[in-house]
């Protein structure tokens, strides 16, 4: 008996497909399987990018049970560097500052725990350096369990605004994986 698998011809007992199991079987069960698949992608890439903006999030609330101390700018400046030979030059703000923490005098050059990345226009660098000006008395979180660790302000709290996002792609793999599980088990 002579039957047809892609589009050839082939006798029964050459067929790669089981005695039972007919072309459009094969095709929905490697389909489901697709999917399976896609549906478990996308919840790792979905919970993976979910979890470093949960971490990054619990970064930036860190630095707000800090102490509040005042401090005082010893020295405000622009860095500018080439990263590469021909490239443009970047811009970052390097600012040193002093506190007072038990009588103690420490000293920390952190503007956020997590520093900017240098920016390629002069101006906006200019604006940040503006915003501490050396001689100036400022206001310092300084961490209570190591008071050598202070930063002048606080890490961005966006990433928990748009965790969302990544969660949307959980879902979808959840959804994926269950369309498929479900047409599998009623099959």
């Amino acid at each position: 008996m002579n039957t047809s698998l892609y589009g050839t011809r082939v006798k029964r007992s050459q067929s790669l497909l089981p005695e039972r199991m007919s072309q459009n079987q094969f095709a929905s069960q490697s389909g489901r399987w697709w999917l399976c698949t896609m549906g478990v992608f996308l919840i790792a890439a979905g919970s993976f990018f979910a979890w470093r903006m949960w971490l990054s999030y619990e970064k930036a609330q860190t630095t707000r049970n800090w102490s509040q101390v005042p401090c005082r700018i010893v020295s405000s400046r622009i860095k500018s560097e080439r990263p590469t030979p021909h490239s443009n030059p970047a811009h970052r703000v390097e600012v040193r500052y002093e506190y007072e923490v038990n009588g103690i005098k420490l000293s920390s050059t952190r503007i956020r725990q997590v520093e900017r990345a240098p920016t390629l226009h002069f101006d906006d660098a200019l604006q940040r350096q503006e915003q501490y000006p050396t001689g100036s008395a400022q206001v310092c979180w300084v961490n209570p369990a190591a008071a050598d660790e202070a930063v002048l302000e606080h890490g961005s709290r966006a990433a928990l605004y748009s965790i969302w996002f990544p969660l949307l792609f959980v879902l979808g793999g959840f959804g994926m994986l269950r369309g498929a599980l479900r047409r599998n088990c009623g099959a």
